[in-house]
């Protein structure tokens, strides 16, 4: 696929020294962003690239297409959400282990 920017880029994922939420997280301002209308963050950054690991990279939209909420009033709101949306989505690279680390919150 044909990104806006380089995936691996300052713009992406800072030379693959950032993956998945955390390249997307750093698309807002903690102080400036919340409360955070999802639709909107996807209409602004839905086709940017998010690499997964060293292999895989998907957009945005990608992503969102498993966020189940509308909107989020803080960071920590935002992390959960796309966090859930990533595992539903099967973005999600780390997996605990443990007695049931499907239910486990990483």
């Amino acid at each position: 696929m044909d990104w806006p920017h380089d995936p691996d880029g300052e713009e992406g994922s800072e030379g693959r020294r950032k993956y998945g939420l955390a390249v997307l997280a750093k698309k807002l301002d903690e102080d400036e962003d919340f409360p955070l209308e999802m639709e909107a963050f996807v209409e602004e950054h839905g086709d940017e690239p998010v690499r997964l690991n060293h292999r895989r990279v998907v957009s945005v939209a990608d992503i969102f297409e498993h966020v189940e909420v509308d909107r989020v009033e803080d960071i920590v709101a935002f992390h959960r959400a796309v966090g859930e949306a990533m595992r539903a989505g099967g973005f999600w690279e780390y997996h605990p282990a443990g007695e049931d680390p499907e239910r486990k919150r990483a």
